[in-house]
């Protein structure tokens, strides 16, 4: 019998994708010893209905454009491929198997609302938590019942309604978004006054 998988399960909109989400992602697999780190691009997330810009299929592009090369990340279309609203507990469903054990990646600000998560005393008993938090951060609030394994790593102060903000205009985002991201933004024209 072989050994069990330790796969990372990092969701979000990505829109877009940069390199706090990259270095997170970085700091997750290298800590907590996994095999993989999947992206997993939302379709259609709850929590942030109608403040979504960019369609799926290019936020999956600019995800798909980020990692590749890069060792032991994979874009996913899990959701993207499932109709209706997203949701992790379905996603984390598809990906369980007897030989994988599943840590969702997850910011300090989503952790503290897990508990609000559809089905989220499924999804309790199905992942170890991973909690990116910086350095410089206080404790994080306790989840009880929860598996939590705290992540740390640098300060980046970028996200993605700043960066929606500077390409709206005009702004550079190079260094902060990976360079095959922006030339997805570039080609589709995303975020941009006209788009």
């Amino acid at each position: 019998m072989g050994t069990r998988e330790r796969l990372g399960v990092f969701g979000g909109t990505f829109d877009p994708v940069h390199v706090g989400h990259l270095v997170g992602a970085v700091e997750a697999r290298y800590q907590l010893d996994l095999d993989r780190v999947l992206f997993v691009v939302a379709r259609d997330p709850w929590q942030k209905r109608g403040q979504v810009v960019a369609p799926a299929d290019a936020r999956f592009a600019m995800v798909a454009a980020a990692v590749a090369g890069v060792d032991g990340f994979e874009a996913s279309t899990l959701e993207l491929d499932r109709s209706g609203p997203t949701y992790t507990i379905d996603t984390v469903s598809d990906l369980a198997a007897a030989h994988r054990d599943l840590f969702l990646i997850v910011g300090a600000d989503a952790a503290a609302g897990l508990d609000t998560w559809k089905r989220a005393e499924s999804l309790r008993e199905a992942v170890t938590v991973a909690v990116l938090a910086r350095a410089t951060d206080t404790a994080l609030e306790p989840l009880i019942g929860w598996d939590v394994r705290p992540v740390t790593m640098p300060r980046i102060d970028v996200s993605s309604t700043a960066l929606r903000d500077r390409l709206a205009r005009g702004a550079p985002v190079d260094f902060l978004v990976p360079p095959g991201a922006i030339r997805v933004i570039r080609e589709r024209r995303l975020y941009t006054p006209d788009a």
